[in-house]
């Protein structure tokens, strides 16, 4: 690792100008770890003010003396780097923000004011003031709590007491487990107590920033046990409570793991395996409507319709933690459809086609990839057997059919030059009429067949065609599910 261009520069600016400067945080974590810092950041004993007259370019608009200069480089991590101003914080009274900010002329007050040990050392660049050089020999470590020691022994532990810690800004209870994961440490014993003790605390945040939280955990290779520490500690039950409904809630005779384990172990095969994070968010919740679903118990136990079910649990969960509109729409899809049932010999075309259709074919992927994680969760040893291989190859071939009226040989244009009628409801509900007898039989996709059969259907009432349109809505969310419903219990799959 080398001390980036643009922190040696900024440095060398204060230091010139007679200040003390240091590069701080975890930029210093993970320099020492080897890591690619997320991004740098410099704390000095220089006042803001005194900040923005070395930095032209530069911002400040916040009440924690943290100036942000803007660098100029082509590097996006690099482009922006805040300067803070030594200083100490006196009561979280609400566990989220200081009540008042204080500013100090020592770097130790500055550093024991940080949450862990590996986040509260500063990188000395003891050259900068002379030659701007690219020489790591030369700098030191400000390290007064232990950090340098602690990362050595792969442990996250706070700075001074861990329950004043943890009161001043609840969010690090979380971040405890993400450092954790992201990192591969442990949490130290007292750490962890204090963690337990005061996960109520968690309520005080925002959702925004304990959905953010949450992400940045789901997002590492570790996530699983991301999870199980959110579990562990308390935490996860003012989180997602929904998830801990199946803790130890045993399957039937094809599960040999509890729906607990099952969730998990298939959100882990979405981390190590680089899902983006709603496949994962998928995976992990694919099954969380079987606990209300469960009907009977031991072997033959069933959870049917656990995927509806479980489709609205997620929303409300992702709504409830704030994640975007599209983002919940995604990941309610996912879960919505996840229970797909495919035979090689029993499967036909046209129900592969309303698959596609319900899903959409730019989501197929992703539903293919959090089945495969559901199987794999379920301890499976192939992720892709070939009756998945062989449905790529079937959703490639219908997806060339039409599945949308867009795909349809005959529009709204058409059917108002052709049969002399004006916009409104009656063309929407033709189209759609249409395009249910082409997913049955894609061969009717042509414009002389479309024509004729919207001349018979223009002659019937509006109030007939909304009736037939709501019936072909009703048959694209359906008719697949009940071939799969009618296979799947032939084969007992729930």
């Amino acid at each position: 690792m080398t001390i980036p261009k643009e922190v040696r520069e900024t440095i060398k600016a204060l230091n010139d100008a007679g200040f003390e400067a240091y590069a701080v945080g975890g930029c210093v974590r993970d320099f020492i770890l080897g890591r690619e810092p997320y991004d740098w950041d410099i704390t000095t004993n220089a006042k803001p003010e005194e900040i923005g007259k070395l930095f032209k370019k530069s911002v400040y608009e916040n009440e924690f003396g943290t100036v942000a200069i803007n660098t100029e480089s082509a590097d996006p991590k690099l482009k922006i780097i805040e300067i803070t101003t030594y200083r100490v914080e006196e009561k979280y009274t609400d566990k989220r923000h200081p009540d008042s900010v204080k500013f100090t002329k020592k770097l130790e007050d500055d550093l024991s004011r940080r949450d862990f040990t590996v986040n509260a050392m500063a990188l000395e660049i003891q050259n900068s003031k002379f030659k701007i050089q690219n020489d790591n020999s030369k700098f030191k470590i400000v390290d007064p709590f232990g950090g340098q020691d602690d990362i050595k022994n792969k442990i996250i532990r706070t700075v001074g007491n861990p329950d004043e810690r943890f009161n001043e800004d609840a969010l690090r209870l979380m971040r405890a487990a993400r450092f954790a994961v992201q990192l591969g440490f442990n949490i130290e014993e007292k750490t962890a107590e204090a963690i337990r003790k005061n996960s109520g605390d968690l309520v005080a945040i925002s959702k925004e920033r304990i959905r953010d939280e949450f992400s940045k955990i789901i997002m590492t290779e570790r996530a699983k046990t991301g999870i199980e520490m959110l579990c562990d500690f308390d935490l996860l039950k003012h989180i997602m409570p929904e998830l801990e409904e199946g803790w130890g809630v045993g399957q039937n005779k094809h599960h040999i793991y509890t729906i607990w384990e099952h969730n998990i172990r298939s959100l882990d095969w979405a981390a190590t395996h680089g899902y983006k994070l709603e496949n994962r968010v998928a995976s992990l919740l694919h099954d969380v409507g079987k606990p209300r679903t469960k009907k009977g118990d031991g072997p033959d136990s069933t959870f049917y319709n656990h995927e509806v079910v479980g489709a609205k649990m997620a929303a409300k969960i992702l709504e409830r933690l704030k994640f975007p509109k599209k983002f919940i729409e995604k990941v309610v899809l996912l879960v919505r459809y996840h229970l797909f049932y495919y035979n090689v010999e029993e499967v036909t075309e046209n129900s592969v086609r309303r698959l596609v259709r319900n899903v959409g074919p730019e989501n197929m992927d992703d539903l293919l990839e959090v089945r495969i994680a559901d199987r794999k969760g379920s301890g499976v040893p192939k992720a892709e057997p070939y009756k998945l291989r062989h449905l790529r190859a079937v959703i490639e071939k219908v997806s060339h059919d039409p599945i949308s009226v867009k795909m349809l040989k005959i529009n709204g244009d058409i059917l108002m030059k052709e049969l002399k009628i004006g916009p409104g409801h009656k063309i929407g509900y033709m189209l759609n009429i249409l395009l249910d007898e082409v997913l049955d039989e894609p061969k009717k996709n042509t414009l002389e067949h479309l024509m004729a059969r919207a001349g018979e259907l223009n002659k019937r009432p509006t109030a007939e065609l909304e009736k037939m349109y709501k019936i072909a809505q009703t048959k694209t969310r359906e008719v697949a599910e009940e071939e799969f419903r009618s296979i799947k219990k032939k084969y007992y799959v729930s």
